[in-house]
């Protein structure tokens, strides 16, 4: 498997960053590099990872099991969590997750048809004082309200149409 110039440059210098034996320390952060640039972990890309880090394809399969930010089906060009944790659930998390799902259409990990945009229904955020909280891709937004959703999806809809 290939990958770009710049993500095989990143797996060389991270290989190199840990002690010679121990290069199974570098699976999980192979595997989110690698599905930033894929899309989701196929069976090709924990091949690859087993085979760079020296260790069995079942035990990168354990990993991509036991992580949640781990996925196996192809997610939206924009990934949207929706944290429903105590502190967000206090201050509205679960009916803005219901609007998420009203609004873009879609329910848990799922996909909308287009393919711009999916959802998923997280714990904690670690965001607790800025509840409640959602993730869209790697950019966090607090204190979010229905009308502040519905507004960073339609601004992402208006760069897609």
């Amino acid at each position: 498997m290939t990958f770009s110039p710049e993500l095989e440059t990143k797996f060389a210098k991270m290989l190199q960053s840990y002690p010679p034996g121990r290069e199974r320390s570098a699976v999980v952060p192979m595997l989110i590099y690698a599905q930033d640039e894929t899309g989701y972990v196929t069976d090709e890309l924990v091949e690859e990872v087993a085979r760079r880090c020296g260790v069995t394809s079942l035990q990168v399969h354990e990993v991509v099991g036991y992580y949640s930010m781990l996925y196996r089906k192809p997610r939206g060009k924009y990934h949207v969590q929706v944290c429903t944790n105590i502190s967000c659930l206090l201050v509205g998390g679960e009916e803005l997750y219901h609007h998420a799902e009203k609004k873009l259409g879609i329910g848990n990990k799922q996909v909308t048809a287009d393919g711009l945009f999916s959802l998923e229904e997280v714990e904690c955020m670690g965001a607790c004082s800025w509840a409640p909280a959602i993730e869209i891709n790697y950019d966090f937004h607090h204190a979010v309200t229905p009308e502040k959703f519905d507004a960073l999806i339609d601004a992402l809809q208006k760069k897609h149409s």
